[in-house]
C-alpha cells in the first residue's frame, strides 16, 4: 500500500488515527497504542504482501531473542557469539531473498546450468534488517539498553511510517518514546503539515518528472534528451525519495516520535563528500557507524584507509540492489570520494562556490546513469548518447517538444530542491505582517495541496515509488 494512495490517505490512517488516540494511556505509558500501531503495521505489510510478514515477524522474533542473550551474556564471550547469530540470520535472510538469483545467474554466465528461482525480494526487507542489527550491535556495545517485551520491539522494526523504505530508524533514537510520550494537537497538526508536503513533493513533483524520465530514457537518440533524461531523473528521485521521507517523518510525530532527518538539500553540496552527508542520511551514518568505523575508518594508513571506503561503497551499491548497474554506481562515488580525500579536496575548497556546485551536479548526473541501468551495457549506451553518440544530433524534434512540455516543472522542481522556498517562508515569519498572512494562509495552501493531490490520484494511473525496488 503506497502512502501516495487514495485507500491509505483516506481510510487506513484516520482508521489508525482514531483508534490509536481512542486507546488509553495509562499512568503516560503508550502501551496500549503500541499494540495499536504494532497490528496496524502488520496489516499495512500483509496488505501487499500476507507470506512476507511472517519472515519479517521471524526476523523480529530472531533479533529481539538474541538481544536478550547478549545482555543476559554480556562481558562474556558468549556475547559475541550472540551478536554473530544475529548478523549471520538478519543478513542471511537478506542475502536469500535479495541476492540469491543475482549469483545464480552469474554462475550461470560462467558456463553452468544453474536455473534462478524466481524469488521475490519481500518489500522493505533492507531497511527493516538494518534497523534489527543497529539494534543487536549498539546493544552489544553497551549503547542502548535491552527491550525485554517483545511487543515493543516488534513495534518499533515494524512501524508503518518508516517500514517500506525508512528512514533508517535506530533503536537509540526511539527507545525512550516508545515506553515515554507525549501527544499535541501541535504536533498532530505539524506532522499532518509534513506528511501532505512530502505528498505534494512525491505526487505533483516526483511523479510528472516521472513521466519525463520515461519519455527520455528511450528518446530520440539526441544530446538533449540524453541530458533530459538524467536531469529529470535527478529531480525526480530526490523529490520520490524526499517527499516519502518527509511522510514518514509526518505520520512519525502525528504517533508522537521524532524521527531524525533524511535530507538536507544534497544538491547545494559543494563536493561528492558533502552531498553523502546530506543524501539518504539515515543510510549513510548507517554505514558510517557499523561498518567503515569498525573497519578502522580514516584512523589508520593510506593503503587500508582506501580499502576501507572502497568495501563501504561497495556494500552502499550492492545493498541497493542485485546488478553490477549498482555495484558500480557504488565503486564511482568510492573513486570519487577517494579523489576528493587525496587529491581534489583542497582544490574545490578553494573553487568559487558555483564552480564546485557544478562538479558535483555533474558527479551525481553522471552517476545516477548507473543507478537507473537495469545492466551495465545499458548504463555505459546511456553514457555516450550524454556525449553524442547516438546519432540523434544535438537536437531533436521530441527531445525539444518534450522539453517544452516539462520546463516548467523542471524550473519548479530546480528551485524546489534548494533551500530558497524555506528561507523565503522563514524571512517572511520574522515579520509581524508576515507571520499574520502566514497563520491563515499556510492552512489554505496545506488544504489546496491536498485537494490538487486527491485529483491528480483519482485521475492518474503513473504513481511509482522508486525505492520499493530495494
Amino acid at each position: 500500500m503506497l502512502f501516495s494512495s487514495v485507500p491509505f490517505l483516506y481510510y487506513f490512517l484516520p482508521a489508525v488515527l482514531i483508534l490509536y488516540f481512542l486507546a488509553p494511556m495509562r499512568g503516560g505509558s503508550p502501551r496500549w497504542r503500541n499494540w495499536v500501531l504494532l497490528l496496524a503495521s502488520l496489516l499495512f505489510y500483509a496488505f501487499g504482501e500476507p507470506v512476507y510478514v511472517l519472515l519479517m515477524i521471524g526476523q523480529i522474533l530472531s533479533g529481539w531473542g538474541f538481544g536478550l542473550l547478549i545482555e543476559r551474556w554480556r562481558g562474556k564471550p558468549a556475547a559475541r557469539w550472540a551478536l554473530i547469530g544475529s548478523l549471520v540470520v538478519g543478513l542471511g535472510g537478506l542475502m536469500f531473498f535479495k541476492y540469491t538469483d543475482f549469483f545464480l545467474a552469474n554462475i550461470s554466465a560462467l558456463g553452468l546450468s544453474v536455473g534462478a528461482l524466481g524469488l521475490i525480494m519481500p518489500i522493505g526487507i533492507s531497511f527493516y534488517t538494518f534497523q534489527i542489527l543497529s539494534y543487536d550491535i549498539d546493544l552489544y556495545r553497551g549503547r542502548t539498553a535491552v527491550q525485554r517485551n517483545p511487543a515493543t520491539f516488534a513495534t518499533y522494526v515494524s512501524l508503518f511510517p518508516q517500514l517500506i523504505a525508512g528512514p533508517i530508524v535506530r533503536y537509540a533514537d526511539v527507545a525512550a518514546e516508545l515506553e515515554h510520550r507525549r501527544h499535541s494537537v501541535e504536533d498532530v497538526a505539524a506532522g499532518a503539515r509534513r506528511l501532505v508536503i512530502g505528498l505534494g513533493k512525491q505526487v505533483l513533483v516526483a511523479n510528472v518528472l516521472g513521466e519525463l524520465v520515461n519519455l527520455c530514457r528511450d528518446g530520440d537518440g539526441s544530446v538533449l534528451s540524453a541530458w533530459l533524461y538524467i536531469v529529470a531523473y535527478a529531480l525526480h528521485i530526490y523529490f520520490d525519495f524526499s517527499g516519502y521521507s518527509d511522510m514518514a517523518i509526518g505520520m512519525g510525530r502525528m504517533f508522537g516520535f521524532r524521527f531524525l532527518e533524511n535530507f538536507n538539500y544534497p544538491y547545494v553540496a559543494k563536493s561528492v563528500t558533502e552531498f553523502w552527508r546530506r543524501w539518504h542520511i539515515s543510510l549513510s551514518s548507517w554505514f558510517r557507524d557499523y561498518v567503515y568505523i569498525p573497519l578502522g575508518g580514516n584512523r589508520v594508513g593510506p593503503g587500508r584507509h582506501i580499502f576501507n571506503i572502497l568495501v563501504v561503497w561497495f556494500l552502499t551499491g550492492f545493498w541497493h540492489g542485485a546488478g553490477w548497474n549498482f555495484i558500480a554506481w557504488g565503486l564511482y562515488f568510492a573513486a570519487l570520494l577517494l579523489l576528493e580525500k587525496f587529491l581534489l579536496g583542497g582544490l574545490l575548497a578553494k573553487l568559487p562556490s558555483g564552480v564546485s556546485r557544478l562538479y558535483l551536479v555533474l558527479c551525481v548526473l553522471l552517476g545516477w546513469i548507473f543507478f537507473d541501468a537495469t545492466s551495465m551495457g545499458q548504463a555505459t549506451a546511456h553514457l555516450g548518447l550524454l556525449f553524442g553518440n547516438g546519432g540523434g544530433g544535438l537536437v531533436g524534434p521530441d527531445a525539444l517538444y518534450y522539453l517544452r512540455s516539462y520546463l516548467t516543472p523542471l524550473l519548479i522542481a530546480a528551485v524546489g530542491c534548494t533551500p530558497l522556498p524555506k528561507t523565503l517562508a522563514a524571512r517572511l515569519a520574522g515579520k509581524a505582517a508576515g507571520r499574520r498572512a502566514l497563520t491563515v494562509l499556510e492552512p489554505l495552501f496545506v488544504a489546496v495541496l491536498l485537494l490538487l493531490i486527491t485529483a491528480y490520484l483519482v485521475d492518474g494511473s503513473f504513481n511509482p515509488f522508486i525505492y520499493f525496488r530495494f
